[in-house]
């Protein structure tokens, strides 16, 4: 009975934070299949290079300490933040060369995933090791589904966020932004970790994370204003300005401005024309395959739009 209660204590607050984190992402949504692979990876793959890394790393403290608790203490502090960013965050340089991973919000959504998917399974090691009462499991699923797991989650977006950053910035700047990227990370593992491991900074603990959920948020709608106006502005000389006005608001979502039947494609491909479009701009080598992205997208919105004026010249 209690394994099923782990199970599904670990599993439901995840998922709900994946779908939500997933729906942030309103203007160009990554494919859900993606998305859950990232996740998956995080809670398999990389739990597993984790705690392979962690007693590796272990191994020359077993040796020159005895104290159990002093090597303990230096695992969790030290090894874990270090060894877990880099375990979660190695699927990262595979996602950063595809296509889809073209803004902030790519490298935030798939990193979130990722940590996710790395905080429910240790949330269920966690429930099934130390939920041995009815009361302790329901503090456990409080503090780590409320704040452990998002731990996670932020700390691996956040590396994901300063390697979407590092794909168009030249090649010194792209090296610095990694790191950048994998120190911010490993930090807000670390003072999480720290702060939780002495009772009189457990509340600094909570306040932290809190403050760090804020900041998330707050990079996530300045990211999608962004986008609005990479839109707006790659989309000015290729569509008419009321389909604009429309792809960037909530009405790209409602029926009746353009033909039913080719709406949500006549939407994907003039927001990917756009992003494409920039990406080129960006991009240090001119690569053919978006130049010729850029290309079949723009054919493809000219000949939707062609197919709604036919439409709505003949009634």
């Amino acid at each position: 009975k209690m394994i099923v209660m782990s199970l599904l204590a670990a599993i439901i607050p995840m998922a709900l934070y994946l779908v939500l984190l997933w729906k942030f992402d309103k203007y160009e949504p990554e494919p859900l299949k993606l998305v859950i692979f990232h996740f998956i990876w995080g809670a398999s793959v990389s739990i597993f290079l984790g705690i392979a890394g962690s007693k590796f790393l272990s191994i020359p403290l077993e040796l020159f300490l005895i104290i159990p608790e002093k090597i303990s203490f230096i695992q969790i502090i030290l090894i874990a933040p270090i060894v877990e960013e880099l375990s979660k965050g190695i699927l990262l340089f595979r996602t950063k060369n595809d296509m889809r991973f073209n803004t902030l919000i790519d490298g935030l959504v798939y990193g979130g995933a990722i940590g996710l998917g790395f905080g429910m399974t240790e949330n269920f090691l966690y429930f099934i090791t130390f939920g041995d009462t009815i009361q302790n499991l329901i503090w456990l699923i409080a503090i780590r589904s409320g704040f452990s797991a998002v731990m996670h989650g932020l700390a691996t977006a956040s590396f994901g966020a300063l390697l979407s950053v590092s794909k168009y910035s030249g090649d010194r700047n792209k090296k610095i932004m990694v790191l950048v990227g994998l120190i911010i990370a490993v930090s807000i593992h670390f003072i999480w970790n720290f702060s939780v491991s002495f009772s009189n900074t457990f509340l600094f603990g909570i306040f932290f994370i809190l403050t760090i959920i804020g900041i998330f948020l707050a990079v996530f709608v300045f990211s999608l204003r962004f986008e609005k106006r990479i839109i707006k502005d790659k989309l000015s000389d290729e569509i008419p300005e009321r389909f604009i006005l429309i792809l960037t608001s909530t009405f790209r979502n409602s029926k009746g401005w353009f033909i039913e039947k080719y709406r949500k494609q006549f939407i994907t491909a003039s927001i990917n024309l756009a992003f494409r479009k920039r990406e080129l701009e960006l991009s240090s080598k001119k690569m053919e395959v978006y130049i010729d992205d850029v290309e079949k997208l723009r054919n493809r919105v000219l000949e939707l739009l062609q197919l709604n004026n036919k439409v709505e010249n003949n009634i």
